[in-house]
């Protein structure tokens, strides 16, 4: 039987019930998922097929660059192409993330200046769109370590781990940005530049390994750090995971959701207005 649940409109109810109301209004969280993954690719010529071309060809690139030209080293014995696209899956969804989300309440202007909901779902919809395409590249990854006949080691059960420290990473940075974009329109041009930027800063196209010891600490604050050499110690199983860098990653992380939450929390009840 279907639940029935009756709004009251009463002054500082939606302050008090607000973590109850993502409940209660769960299906519109569905709802939006699946919308937004039916309209991603809509009118798109190859489809879904853009969520395997784009990684794949910046994995070309980065190979050829950091690997052929550059000669960097690769982690253990992995093929460079595999530790690339091991790095790239997060990266991937992190950036994917952060350009949907920041975008996401802008493109539901409609639905937020007439209908009460906790606007919360809808960059959290956003990053769930994102980890669709997330799910198609680990596909091809998976064709790639057959095609290179490489055998994931026992690590490989504790990619669920930092699979959810990649999305919480992606959700508390996606909610501050998303709320600066509501009320500050020039973060649209910004936040690619960010995604653009942090691509080169974080060890998706090389090992964290060859970063010197004394800018380990201050590399460690880029929380996509640890969570790129953790995929790729559970995938490739020779990565050489720093514990101390994903300790300082971790709290990184956690402050990032708890300033994102706070701040959308606070902005929220201006998003109709400033839209």
């Amino acid at each position: 039987m279907k639940e029935e649940f009756d709004i009251i409109i009463e002054q500082g109810r939606s302050e008090r019930n607000y973590w109850k109301d993502l409940w209660r209004f769960r299906e519109l969280f569905y709802i939006l998922s699946w919308r937004d993954i039916k309209v991603r690719y809509k009118q798109t010529v190859i489809g879904a097929a853009w969520a395997i071309i784009r990684p794949l060809l910046t994995m070309i690139v980065f190979t050829f660059v950091f690997g052929k030209v550059a000669k960097l080293p690769s982690e253990g014995n992995a093929p460079y192409a595999l530790m690339v696209f091991a790095g790239l899956l997060p990266w991937q969804f992190f950036s994917s993330s952060l350009t949907e989300a920041s975008n996401s309440l802008i493109g539901n202007t409609n639905l937020i200046t007439k209908v009460y909901f906790p606007r919360l779902i809808i960059p959290a919809s956003a990053v769930i769109t994102s980890f669709v395409d997330f799910a198609i590249s680990f596909g091809l990854l998976v064709l790639m370590m057959i095609g290179y006949q490489y055998t994931p080691s026992w690590q490989i059960v504790f990619l669920p781990i930092f699979l959810l420290l990649a999305f919480v990473t992606s959700f508390g940075v996606s909610l501050y940005l998303t709320a600066l974009n509501v009320k500050y329109r020039d973060f649209r041009y910004i936040i690619p530049f960010i995604v653009q930027f942090g691509l080169y800063v974080s060890p998706v196209g090389f090992s964290s390994t060859i970063v010197p010891d004394q800018w380990r600490f201050l590399y460690a604050c880029n929380p996509m750090v640890s969570v790129i050499d953790g995929f790729r110690w559970c995938i490739l199983g020779e990565a050489n995971l720093q514990w101390d860098m994903l300790a300082i990653s971790m709290v990184v992380t956690a402050l990032f959701l708890v300033i994102g939450i706070r701040y959308f929390r606070k902005t929220e009840k201006s998003f109709a207005d400033n839209i």
